[in-house]
Formats: structure tokens, C-alpha cells, sequence
């Protein structure tokens, strides 16, 4: 399956630049079947059924972004955060970096040093970090948070891209489906009888990062850590006991409960790091349906899409959705998924 397969035409005006202030006032479009349909988001209250399961990612995202300087030039320097190895050891892109080698130091500030301990194969560095207190408060004083490259509008409130419920801190992106919902709105779902099962995938940019090869099979995602509790894997089994639909809500989720469910679609508690990549082929084993945002064009997160729904419908519902002036991408619209 080629690249090209997965391709789209965006105006660039309706990519989405800053949240609404009503998280749940997005628009919805619905595609059931393979039918299309329009409406608000809170249409939720209607789709999903007592016994279904939402599942959502309660990662929370971190002030990833850091600036500072190299120790002995003073040269500037980008740090972006992607992944914790050890307790002061990252996974970090860094830019300008292509002359950063190992044992190269750099400062943030007068309180924060990293030493570049490897090289990855990507191109990304392996890094120590060496500080006096608490490395989040640190993180919190220095860092910024890390907002797509498409957003070239500053966030007044850094709040706006957490999800309500966003708990557990380690995403350098937020799980943007998830930025819909209110307390308030998922209080109303459990009072018509939808159950709530929370995991955690800390999101990487590699799920981001452009696919560069034209065969899509030749991709390589980067691993990226989750975690399912006992808990969410015990609702989860129930919902599928009692006949209920486990709907995802984002594409971090589906690919959390894709990692673990067994052939059967059982969930057992587990943590660790998955590179699972969701093309069309792949075979569903948990999730029943979907709860997302508009993806980029010929990227992972589409390709994932168009394995549930079927390629052709996506792209007729990307059509559909540039036609009706829908918002695209973190800030924007969302879409219902069922087969």
C-alpha cells in the first residue's frame, strides 16, 4: 500500500488555531456504516448506549519544550522531551543538533545541565539531565509546552491542551480527541449508563513523524509507553461480557488496547512500550468504535482510521468534511466511527 494512498488536499484555513472556549461545542460527523452524517458533539449522548465502554487516555502533557545554551559556545539550543528512559535519562529531539555528540553539555537556565550520552538511530539523543530538587518543578519553571507545528498561534491558557482528565504527566502531545470532553459531559454519560475506563499512553512525536518511505509497510513507528490498570482491564472484559461497544476515544487509546487485548479481545494489566502500527489489513481485536480528530494527510494516525472504517470512506468523509468547512487537526472537529 503506497503513501500516496493516503493523501488528502486541506485549505490551510481550516486548520484549527486555537480550542474552543465550550470544549464540547466541536462538531461531529458521524460515519456508521460507511453513512455519513453531521452534527455536535454532545450528539455522544445519543450514540453511545448504556453497557458501551469509553475508554480514554489519561496521560498529561508535560512542559516538553526547553531552550538553552551549549556550555562552552553559549550556541542556542532547542530541547523537545519525547521519552523518559530512566529516572534523569531522556529521549530528546534537539535543534540545531546534527553536530551534538556525546559528552557535549548544555545549560537551561542556571538550574538545569544535560550531557548527550548517545546518538539514536533516528537522530534523536540520548540524554542525562543533572539538577538540585525536583525535576518536574524544574520542568514547570523552564519548559514550554510543545504545540503542534501547525499551531503558529500562542496558547493563552496552557490548561486548554490538557484533557479534563489528564493525570499521569509524560506526553510531549496531547491525546486530542480526548480535549472534547467536560466533567460535566462525562458525568451525563455515566448517568445514562456508559462506564469510563482510563489508561495511559504517553504520547511520542514519533507517532507524528511523516512517513517517508512511498511502501507504508516499511514505516517504522517509535515505541511509546502505556499502561492498562487492572481496572480498565477488568471494565473493559465486562463491556465485552455484557455486549457492550469499547469505544476509543483517540487513536492513543486504540493503540493502548490493541497492544494488549488477546486474540479474543480479553485485557489483562500490563505496562511497557508499544510501536503497534494500525494500517488497512490489520485485523481489530477490542475496539468496536472510535471517537477522533481530523488527522493529517499521509500520516500514521490516518493510515490507523482507514484500517477500521475502510480507506475509501475515509477519504469520502475527509471530502465531505473540507466541503462543510469542519476544523482540522489538535483544536478542531471530531468524528464517530463504527463499522
Amino acid at each position: 500500500m503506497k503513501l500516496s494512498d493516503f493523501d488528502y488536499t486541506l485549505p490551510e484555513e481550516l486548520i484549527a488555531q486555537e480550542p474552543l472556549t465550550d470544549r464540547t461545542a466541536a462538531r461531529l460527523l458521524t460515519l456508521i456504516g460507511g453513512k455519513i452524517n453531521h452534527g455536535t458533539f454532545t450528539d455522544l449522548r445519543d450514540i453511545l448506549k448504556k453497557g458501551d465502554c469509553l475508554v480514554l487516555n489519561d496521560t498529561r502533557v508535560i512542559p516538553a519544550r526547553l531552550y538553552g545554551q551549549k556550555k562552552d559556545t553559549g550556541g542556542a539550543i532547542e530541547f523537545l522531551l519525547l521519552k523518559r528512559m530512566d529516572l534523569n535519562v531522556w529521549e530528546v529531539a534537539l535543534r540545531p543538533g546534527k553536530k551534538a555528540k556525546p559528552g557535549a553539555k548544555f545549560v537551561f537556565g542556571d538550574i538545569l545541565e544535560a550531557e548527550i550520552l548517545e546518538v539514536t538511530e533516528g537522530g534523536n539523543r540520548i540524554v542525562s539531565f543533572s539538577y538540585e530538587g525536583i525535576f518536574e518543578e524544574i520542568l514547570d519553571k523552564l519548559g514550554e509546552m510543545p504545540l503542534p507545528h501547525y499551531i503558529t498561534k500562542k496558547l493563552e491558557d496552557k490548561e486548554m491542551y490538557q484533557t479534563v482528565f489528564a493525570r499521569e504527566r509524560g506526553s510531549a502531545a496531547a491525546p486530542t480527541a480526548g480535549l472534547h470532553f467536560t466533567e460535566e459531559f462525562l458525568d451525563e454519560l455515566r448517568e445514562i449508563g456508559v462506564d469510563t475506563a482510563f489508561l495511559t499512553l504517553h504520547v511520542g512525536l514519533g507517532t507524528f513523524r511523516p512517513v517517508k518511505v512511498e511502501e507504508i509497510t516499511e514505516h517504522k513507528m517509535h515505541t511509546e509507553f502505556y499502561s492498562v490498570s487492572e481496572e480498565a482491564a477488568a471494565k473493559i472484559n465486562a463491556c465485552k461480557e455484557r455486549g457492550g461497544r469499547v469505544v476509543c476515544c483517540g487513536t492513543t487509546s486504540v493503540r493502548t488496547v490493541e497492544s494488549v487485548a488477546d486474540e479474543n479481545g480479553r485485557m489483562r494489566a500490563q505496562s511497557g512500550d508499544t510501536d503497534i502500527f494500525i494500517y488497512p489489513g490489520y485485523t481489530f481485536k477490542a475496539v468496536d468504535a472510535i471517537i477522533t480528530n481530523f488527522h493529517l494527510p499521509k500520516s500514521t494516525l490516518l493510515m490507523l482510521i482507514s484500517a477500521f472504517a475502510g480507506r475509501e470512506n475515509i477519504l469520502r468523509a475527509y471530502e465531505e468534511a473540507v466541503k462543510e468547512r469542519y476544523r482540522f487537526f489538535s483544536f478542531g472537529d471530531a468524528m464517530f466511527l463504527e463499522n
